[in-house]
């Protein structure tokens, strides 16, 4: 239980860090910016499999925050194609 508590503050921590480097209109509040973080660490993850750590790699902070900016540029890029 600690741990999922630990995960979901470690991603409203990335989500508010990623928010802040990468500023723009987004969608919802606290619980939309943990879960922005924690799909953001997981895409983190799989890019740093891929690319840089091989099976055994999880990704850091740096490289979930990166994870999750890449998330954020996907979500508006698709919202902003469906307003226009």
């Amino acid at each position: 239980m600690l741990h999922l508590l630990g995960q979901a503050l470690f991603g409203l921590v990335v989500g508010a860090l990623a928010k802040l480097i990468f500023p723009g209109k987004d969608p919802g509040g606290v619980i939309v910016t943990a879960l922005m973080g924690l799909i953001g660490s997981l895409l983190g993850t799989v890019l740093g499999r891929a690319f840089w750590g091989g099976a055994g790699y999880s990704a850091g902070w740096i490289a979930s925050i990166l994870g999750t900016i890449v998330l954020l540029a996907l979500y508006r890029a698709v919202t902003k194609r469906q307003t226009t």
